[in-house]
């Protein structure tokens, strides 16, 4: 009966191919259209090269480390909240969750504000995707995703793949037109970049929360691992993904460079791939880009929707969070943890019309609040192999996972510097709020509600939040 918690072998029947699809689909979505644009703006082809290179890295190391957590940690469902709980304790899993959670509300945020920036070069007044209007017709499209996605799991995957399909083909043809039209000399000329952006370190430092963006999502295998009909396929399908999308992203990225200037690529209007490709091949260009986009974006935010409502509904399940969101319909939807979905993006979406760039703001916050959850499960694969543990009864690999666990630790580490004081302030405005659901959940069991430790963790993180919030109040930091 719909609203009751129940417990189906049905759930665990997505193949391979369909989480795969679920990967790629959820990491091709918003983000690179904006790639040409926002690596103009930070720094040259120098930079976009070293910029590709460390993030390459990082992420595959990531990808690495969710694919040896998916099979020496079998028994964790939803993956980046699980891996926190186990390795660092209850609250620091609860706030991953909750980080998480909140990280891919604020990027389908994004989705619908490139869409009507998108239509807007059309009608004026959707201008950027920052009007009344638009946020009128985005009101709308969140809703009806709601409507859709509760109508079952297994329909909203396979539409999924469908669009996954249909939204890389667009961007390949991007890459192999703009490859035709590549001036050489345009090429050159964007080398280096612009030298008042600062030093190459800070050209490269000034890309990363692009990077981070883009590839969130590379983690979906694992967050929607409970479905898989084999778990093995949770790691293989990570790695594929990853591997098929970062081809893709960086190519996009270069072959940009040889089409115009980089100062005029970094003032074109979102999605500036359209802009990139109208100058390359005319406005047909711009035509098909914006056709293309409106699909990816579509289902990317169907996927986003959907790991969103799992996060939620498995730290329901696990006492985690409220009771309320431990709920599951007869077609294997979690209603009540999809209703609260739906409702964070309709407010951010509200929050982002105060904004004076909707689009960028919406994007580094989703980096941001993303990163702890990825640093705890970096760090978990890295306990693992510091330990030991689960290495006694298989110790094959230990070497080769110790290693990736450290670089995905430092990695995001790294990330978390080079985002800045201002989004991580912003994170700790979001987070600190967020622990009347874990008191909620705690006194549903009866239990103490904090213990020694989380009461140093609690405090951090309202000192934190306390400082977010003077900061904008004396505009020390702005949105």
């Amino acid at each position: 009966m719909a609203g009751t918690e129940v417990t189906k072998p049905s759930a665990q029947q997505l193949t391979f191919v369909t989480i795969t699809a679920m990967v790629v689909g959820s990491m091709v979505g918003a983000g690179v259209f904006s790639l040409p644009s926002r690596f103009a703006q930070e720094t040259g082809i120098a930079g976009a090269l070293i910029a590709w290179v460390i993030a390459g890295t990082g992420m595959l190391m990531l990808a690495f480390v969710f694919q040896t957590l998916a099979l020496r940690k079998p028994d964790l469902d939803a993956g980046v909240y699980a891996y926190a709980k186990a390795g660092f304790g209850e609250y620091i899993g609860f706030f991953s969750a909750f980080g998480y959670w909140a990280s891919a509300c604020a990027g389908n945020v994004t989705y619908w504000i490139l869409i009507m920036s998108t239509v807007g070069a059309v009608v004026p007044a959707l201008g950027d995707g920052d009007t009344l209007l638009s946020l009128a017709l985005s009101t709308a499209g969140v809703w009806l995703f709601y409507l859709l996605i509760r109508r079952g799991v297994k329909d909203a995957a396979a539409i999924n793949r469908i669009v996954t399909v249909a939204k890389v083909i667009p961007i390949l043809m991007f890459v192999v037109l703009a490859l035709f039209a590549l001036d050489p000399e345009v090429f050159a000329a964007n080398w280096s970049g612009d030298s008042d952006v600062g030093s190459l370190y800070d050209q490269v430092t000034g890309t990363m929360l692009v990077t981070v963006f883009v590839f969130l999502g590379v983690e979906g295998a694992s967050v929607y691992s409970r479905h898989a009909k084999r778990r093995k396929d949770v790691g293989r399908a990570t790695v594929l993904g990853f591997l098929a999308v970062f081809s893709v992203f960086a190519s996009v990225t270069i072959v940009s460079y040889g089409i115009l200037p980089y100062n005029e690529m970094a003032d074109l209007r979102q999605p500036s791939m359209g802009g990139v490709l109208q100058a390359a091949v005319g406005e047909w260009g711009a035509v098909f880009v914006s056709v293309g986009l409106i699909v990816s974006v579509l289902g990317a935010y169907l996927a986003w929707t959907l790991m969103a409502a799992e996060v939620l509904y498995v730290a329901a399940k696990d006492d985690d969070m409220p009771r309320f969101l431990n709920k599951i319909s007869d077609v294997d939807v979690p209603g009540p943890a999809l209703l609260m979905s739906t409702i964070l993006v309709q407010v951010m979406l509200v929050v982002t019309m105060f904004s004076a760039d909707a689009f960028n703001f919406a994007l580094n916050l989703t980096s941001a609040l993303t990163l702890i959850p990825f640093l705890f499960a970096a760090g978990y694969a890295l306990k693992l192999a510091l330990t030991r543990e689960t290495y006694v009864e298989n110790p094959r690999g230990h070497g080769r996972e110790l290693i990736v666990g450290a670089v995905a630790t430092l990695y995001t580490a790294f990330l978390l510097y080079a985002a800045g004081p201002k989004f991580i302030l912003l994170s700790f405005i979001i987070y600190a709020p967020a622990t009347i659901l874990f008191v909620m959940a705690r006194r549903e069991q009866g239990r103490r509600v904090f213990a020694p430790i989380e009461l140093v963790i609690l405090a951090i993180s309202i000192c934190g939040a306390v400082a977010g919030v003077v900061a904008l109040a004396t505009g020390a930091i702005t949105i």
